[in-house]
């Protein structure tokens, strides 16, 4: 699904705000210009006026309900791993009792979404049974449910019978590292439960993700495979509304990709769905920001999280919940 044009809202947040401004995605930023971009010529700033039409309306038309949020504010998606091999929290939370804990943790901290998984996508990671995933997971979605957890839950997996007992014992949203491109049998049970889904790029699976990934245009690539997976789920009954897209940083991607992607954004806003954005502590921040142990890199997470939520990024999936509450109230106040 390559297209001639693409088009990138320079966006911006300052309280001076010139009339004929359009207002991004319902949202806090809005834009003037745009950066018109094709494969193989040079990028040209042009008035958002120029825009054509179906482009402009995915651009300013207010988001759908995710989970029942509205996505007019920044939110925070936490994120429990209860596997024992996950790159910053492995072993942590695999157990019972730690895993259900964290969860009522990260609702008094702060967290609008709890995301929870049993396999871990980390560089180099092994296949996990779907079974195993089951035993990890909807046990302490359950009991999260019996305790009165009200906050939605996301079950991050690729496995369409996963999702289906998540879904069943109370998740909300299905999150898939392939897009649905691992499992046929995913997009339809997402649209037999008629919940959201976040549909993620990724080169390549974790085992062998990160051993020589290229691209023609990151940015570009992204995109096209992104609005392809998209169309796919809208084929499959569930609206483009009840849609987040993450770009998948890390996934497939070297530390240029990444820089690129997060540089460009406010492009994704054209597929006219919510946004996610998942940094959390990843390894390309620790070798820019010297930081070799995961848990040291929170503060460039944060960084990164406030320059998504400048472009208009929905959606911050983190770690740290109460670090990055605060620093979005802080970066709120100066609008």
């Amino acid at each position: 699904m390559t297209q001639a044009s693409y088009y990138r809202p320079i966006v911006q947040t300052d309280r001076h705000r010139p009339n004929g401004a359009l207002t991004l995605a319902g949202g806090w930023s809005w834009f003037t210009h745009v950066e018109k971009l094709s494969r193989g010529a040079p990028p040209e700033v042009i008035p958002a006026a120029l825009v054509p039409e179906a482009e402009l309306r995915n651009f300013v038309a207010p988001r759908g309900l995710i989970c029942g949020l509205a996505m007019d504010k920044p939110r925070i998606m936490g994120i429990l791993n209860t596997t024992p091999d996950s790159f910053s929290d492995g072993g942590l939370h695999s157990g019972f009792d730690s895993a259900v804990a964290r969860g009522f943790d990260m609702a008094a901290k702060g967290a609008d979404i709890f995301d929870i998984g049993g396999e871990s996508t980390r560089p180099g990671a092994a296949f996990v049974p779907a079974e195993d995933e089951i035993a990890r997971t909807v046990p302490v979605i359950a009991a999260l449910r019996a305790g009165g957890f009200d906050l939605p839950i996301s079950i991050d997996t690729r496995k369409s019978e996963v999702a289906e007992a998540a879904l069943t014992a109370g998740a909300s949203m299905f999150n898939d590292v392939t897009a649905f491109c691992y499992d046929p049998k995913s997009a339809d049970v997402a649209a037999s439960h008629n919940v959201s889904v976040c549909l993620m790029h990724a080169q390549g699976d974790p085992k062998t993700m990160q051993d020589d990934p290229c691209y023609d245009d990151v940015l570009l690539d992204v995109y096209d495979h992104l609005a392809e997976r998209v169309a796919y789920a809208e084929n499959h009954g569930i609206a483009r509304g009840q849609i987040v897209v993450d770009v998948g940083i890390g996934f497939g991607k070297t530390i240029e990709h990444n820089l690129a992607l997060i540089r460009g954004m406010s492009l994704f806003h054209g597929l006219g769905c919510v946004i996610l954005l998942g940094v959390s502590r990843k390894g390309f921040i620790g070798v820019i920001g010297n930081a070799p142990e995961a848990a040291e890199r929170g503060a460039g997470s944060i960084a990164l999280g406030l320059e998504a939520l400048r472009q208009g990024v929905q959606i911050l999936r983190v770690h740290d919940i109460q670090d990055t509450k605060q620093a979005i109230a802080l970066w709120q106040a100066t609008l």
